[in-house]
């Protein structure tokens, strides 16, 4: 006897058994061990990488959506594949039955790992975005670019400030525009679209009241401060002139009394606009001046300001910080200044003859690339000692070899020929040595329609309390700065037209680091010493 039973039927296999959704587990499944791997390095602080960041939380996780986006659509085509082979099969919509505990674990599967995938995402969103907005992204990403600025600013006083709290600062606005301006330099980075030097100053930067004046508040700065310039010369003896300034910082406000000092152009009370003509704000033929009682003021070039409708044309600026502190965390210090400071913090030795000489020069060399320049510095150094201090070098040769790695450091921390940046590159308009900055409008040549004046009167900012030079002190009874050198009838002021941060000329009286063949600088016509 037989008994047929009724043949139960097949099962329809899963939409996932196609290629297309295969290669997508495939992706998902290797994109998440990757991040898994590269979290655990970041944690352990094996790799200090800059692009382990970008890989880990932007990267990866771009690729694994891809791979997230391939299983629906192979299931979607390999669904319109079997409707066409059996519609009957294949009902027109997903069927959900909640009867069914198929369905049910499917259901439960498909909401925890909902719930797994956004935690995650959420969480990556976030240290993405965290580190879009680290020190590291903006100065290593693109090393070959934002080495000079990198660089310099872990040179400077703001090390420890993040990039972004300048150049973003809070709020989501400016992050947006940020983002924004962050792709085209991606672009110019990826198609080697960059100018070199990189140009500034930025023109579209967050005003300084969005920004520095969250740590500065120039409403709090009162009095003066001292400051010491220690500047070694150029003879065999290397040395020591200094000069204390009383600086004549000032601040207030309207509400805690007057403004005075340099600050004075911060005041909320005054409002000073000015017109530039050139691109770095080097050259200003008109100032406005609105002060608390709503009086203005213009003051115009006598050399030639541009006529109303020229004035109309340019953009006007309103006087804040980075007017005057243009180079905050991005100064490139010429050779005079970076050796003179690294005699004062005891990194060279000042008992090695003409050691301050010789490494101004040497820095100031034109050199095509940073490792020419190391070689040379080195050639240079340990040559002139060999050559003209024979038993000197002997004996001392660890001083050379260490004031070799100094000026190497040197070079390598303000001088990069690869994007044809040094200190010339950008003006620093913090004072007036190497750059106008004070004098491109206290020159003493703006002047206004009833006959006021911008001064340039050097007392205006500072007071010399005393100067000493070859081991004398100089004499200026009136707190005025008093010139080493007998300058004749040269006028004081401009100390750029002589001074330019490089080697000295070979000249009879010592010039300090005034440069060669400009001699009508200090001899016009004759008239001078």
């Amino acid at each position: 006897m037989s008994v047929t039973t009724a043949e139960s039927p097949r099962p329809v296999p899963s939409l996932l058994r196609n290629y297309i959704s295969f290669c997508g587990w495939a992706i998902i499944l290797a994109t998440l061990t990757s991040i898994v791997l590269l979290v655990l390095i970041e944690l352990t602080g094996v790799s200090d990488s800059p692009y382990v960041g970008i890989i880990t939380y932007i990267v990866l996780p771009a690729i694994l959506v891809f791979g997230m986006m391939l299983v629906p659509l192979g299931m979607l085509l390999e669904r319109r594949r079997r409707r066409g082979l059996a519609p009957s099969e294949i009902p027109a919509f997903p069927v959900l039955d909640l009867n069914d505990s198929r369905s049910r674990t499917s259901l439960a599967k498909f909401l925890v790992l909902t719930t797994f995938f956004v935690f995650m995402s959420a969480f990556g969103s976030y240290r993405a975005y965290e580190y879009t907005e680290s020190v590291a992204f903006c100065g290593t990403l693109c090393h070959t670019v934002m080495k000079p600025e990198f660089v310099a600013f872990q040179a400077s006083a703001h090390a420890r400030i993040r990039c972004v709290d300048c150049h973003v600062g809070p709020g989501a606005d400016w992050y947006v525009r940020s983002k924004l301006s962050g792709a085209y330099q991606l672009y110019a980075v990826a198609f080697n679209k960059y100018p070199t030097p990189i140009k500034t100053p930025v023109h579209n930067l967050r005003p300084a009241q969005e920004t520095c004046e969250q740590c500065h508040w120039p409403e709090k700065f009162f009095g003066a401060q001292l400051k010491v310039f220690n500047e070694f010369g150029f003879d065999e003896a290397n040395t020591l002139h200094q000069t204390r300034l009383l600086i004549k910082t000032g601040g207030g406000s309207a509400t805690t009394g007057m403004a005075a000092g340099i600050h004075w152009h911060m005041n909320i009370a005054n409002e000073v606009s000015y017109v530039a003509t050139d691109d770095q704000r080097q050259v200003i033929p008109w100032v406005r001046l609105k002060d608390q009682y709503g009086n203005v003021t213009e003051y115009r070039d006598v050399r030639g300001a541009p006529s109303p409708d020229e004035l109309a044309a340019l953009p006007q600026r309103v006087v804040d910080c980075v007017d005057c502190h243009n180079r905050p965390s991005h100064v490139y210090v010429p050779p005079n200044r970076a050796v003179n400071e690294a005699f004062v913090a005891g990194r060279l030795d000042p008992s090695l003859p003409f050691l301050k000489r010789q490494s101004v020069e040497v820095l100031s060399q034109p050199y095509s690339t940073t490792d020419e320049a190391l070689g040379g510095i080195g050639d240079s150094i340990v040559g002139f000692y060999r050559t003209h201090y024979p038993d000197l070098y002997a004996s001392r040769r660890a001083s050379v070899d260490s004031a070799v790695t100094e000026l190497q450091r040197i070079y390598q921390t303000y001088i990069f020929p690869e994007m044809k940046v040094d200190w010339r590159t950008h003006p620093d308009n913090l004072g007036h040595f190497y750059f106008k900055g004070c004098f491109r409008c206290h020159d003493g040549n703006h002047v206004s329609d009833t006959g006021k004046v911008i001064q340039n009167d050097c007392a205006i900012c500072h007071t010399a309390l005393d100067q000493t030079s070859d081991g004398r002190v100089l004499s200026n009874p009136d707190g005025e700065y008093v010139h080493p050198i007998d300058l004749g009838d040269l006028p004081v002021g401009d100390c750029r037209r002589c001074h330019t941060g490089t080697g000295p000329f070979r000249h009879a009286l010592d010039l300090g680091d005034i440069s060669a063949f400009k001699c009508a600088q200090c001899h016009p016509g004759g008239t001078g010493r």
